[in-house]
């Protein structure tokens, strides 16, 4: 185990910072007071950070659009309080990993502002401009995923420019070897100052079809969903061109040992897996999200598990995202008994975890008021569902009012609920124990850090797998239904459930009851006779 690198033995917690610790009062959370709570993630049984945009930005996107790769927000703070705050997390053991932000800059970043300022500007095709159609209407039908046309006219020099996003993010031409070397500068800049790695924003849509070719319609999209849906996005994602920068990427980080790469890749597995690369020289973990929108349902749940994990290539390390930044709140989803299900799900899956900040103490999504809407996805496609605020809502320390602990101020978001960290601290009973419990028990036991994951099953709405490294096995079964049932077990002892009296209840081989909404650990007891198996899916490290 001390051969695996340090991101596959970790489990990473995401923390978005505007709404993570605010110390000045200004309603928006800081470095700063990330720093005030880190011991809290530290003590939580975390191992790495992965901090949402803090980049200099006009926040027309909450810090996805950048106007300085190399620069702090002044609203998060200064390099120096980013530098102090990398110092103590290492101090406490902690890895600190930022958002990159590659596809897309500011359209007040510098580099666009001489993109736009002439058609002869050195920098015009640093991003994607186009001549009108006949019709002198947009150059194709390409569709932003914010709403509307992803063609944007820009009278100053009559062309339209591309903004897979807002408006105000044009997106960068990658086919530019001039953009990919300040992007390397950029890579540079911080993992000089020690950063351990990047989670990559929207990885997948760094090239565009160099044709620029209208993009299908899609024969299945329907009525109520985001609008871009209406097309397959053939020519606007997942061109073959990306893997080399990928590969690029991959080689920068090298320079600086044991970095990781994490790319935000929303694709079907097939093409999910093609960005670990050849031979283990693409992202480390391009994001696995089928969590984020499965049906609550053991047989799925099940397949999906199995699928993923024998899809995997030998040099493949698998991850597990249950909930982030742009999707509903796990709680919410499933509801609170079926939140501490899923939190024995996430850690005890084979792969990396990655956990969503406030997740632990079960927080859910906020009711967001019309006059209180701050996501620009909702207020330019209202009605549709995707605004993103409610699973933004400030992180709740405490029970004091009206702001829970986050702010002495006006909290740029409503808080969410009343359920707090200090509320559930030194009750056996809370979601945040049982999580400090499962984070405990993965980093002490080999099985549940490294070893294969097998026999995976359902028993109606019951998911079953075992856990297995040498001599060490561990069976789980995780009831997902409203009713109890019994299930089919090797005989053990119960390391960890739900239900905490049920801690070191003996499991008979045969039948065994799991309590309706119960997660359950069982340690396997070794067979007298029956040799273990050694089979292929036993560690497989990404990098030997």
């Amino acid at each position: 185990m001390s051969q695996m690198p340090w991101w596959q033995r970790s489990v990473i917690y995401q923390i978005y910072p505007r709404s993570f610790q605010d110390s000045n009062g200004d309603g928006v959370g800081d470095l700063p007071g990330i720093g005030a709570r880190l011991e809290y993630v530290a003590t939580l049984g975390i191992d790495a950070v992965w901090i949402s945009p803090i980049y200099a930005s006009p926040m027309a996107d909450f810090g996805y659009d950048v106007t300085d790769y190399c620069g702090i927000d002044p609203l998060f703070g200064t390099l120096d309080e980013f530098e102090q705050l990398m110092g103590q997390a290492h101090r406490l053991g902690l890895k600190v990993l930022l958002d990159f932000v590659p596809n897309h800059s500011s359209n007040r970043h510098p580099w666009f502002e001489a993109s736009r300022s002439s058609r002869d500007s050195p920098q015009r095709d640093w991003y994607l401009w186009r001549d009108p159609a006949p019709d002198g209407g947009p150059p194709n039908n390409w569709l932003s995923r914010m709403g509307g046309s992803a063609w944007e006219w820009d009278p100053l020099t009559g062309q339209y420019y591309y903004h897979a996003f807002l408006p105000e993010q044009p997106d960068l031409n990658w086919r530019n070897p001039q953009v990919r070397r300040a992007m390397d500068v950029a890579l540079r800049f911080w993992l000089d100052r020690g950063v351990d790695g990047f989670r990559v924003d929207v990885l997948w849509l760094l090239i565009k079809d160099a044709q620029y070719r209208d993009n299908p319609a899609n024969p299945n999209y329907v009525v109520g969903e985001p609008a871009h849906h209406r097309l397959l996005q053939s020519y606007t994602e997942d061109q073959p061109e990306v893997h080399d920068i990928v590969r690029s990427m991959r080689a920068t980080l090298n320079e600086y040992g044991d970095r990781v790469l994490i790319g935000e890749i929303y694709l079907p597995v097939p093409q999910l897996l093609k960005y670990y690369g050849a031979h283990g020289d693409g992202a480390d973990m391009p994001f696995n999200f089928q969590l984020l929108n499965a049906r609550w349902n053991a047989a799925g749940i099940a397949n999906m598990i199995r699928d993923y994990d024998n899809a995997l290539p030998e040099h493949a390390w698998p991850n597990w995202v249950l909930g982030n930044h742009d999707n509903s709140r796990i709680a919410s989803r499933v509801g609170m008994a079926q939140a501490c299900v899923a939190a024995v799900l996430l850690l005890t899956l084979r792969g990396t975890p990655t956990l969503y900040y406030g997740d632990e103490i079960g927080m859910t999504d906020g009711d967001i008021a019309p006059d209180q809407i701050q996501d620009p996805a909702e207020v330019r496609q209202p009605g549709i569902g995707q605004g993103r605020d409610p699973e933004r809502t400030p992180m709740q320390w405490d029970s004091s009012l009206p702001n829970a602990g986050f702010t002495d101020g006006r909290p740029w978001l409503p808080i969410a609920t009343t359920t707090s960290v200090r509320d559930q601290e030194g009750d056996p009973s809370s979601m945040l124990t049982l999580y400090r419990r499962l984070l405990s028990l993965r980093r002490s036991n080999t099985a549940l850090m490294c070893g294969a994951i097998e026999n995976i099953a359902a028993y109606g709405d019951v998911l079953t797998y075992e856990r297995r490294y040498r001599n060490q096995r561990l069976f789980v079964a995780l009831n997902m239904g409203a009713k109890d049932a019994t299930v089919q077990s090797p005989s053990g002892s119960v390391l960890l459930s739900t239900v905490i009296s049920r801690t070191g209840e003996a499991f008979v081989d045969g039948d065994n009851q799991v309590a309706a909404g119960e997660g359950v650990i069982v340690i396997v007891r070794p067979p007298t006779s029956t040799p273990m198996r050694n089979d292929r899916d036993s560690v497989r490290a990404s990098r030997p």
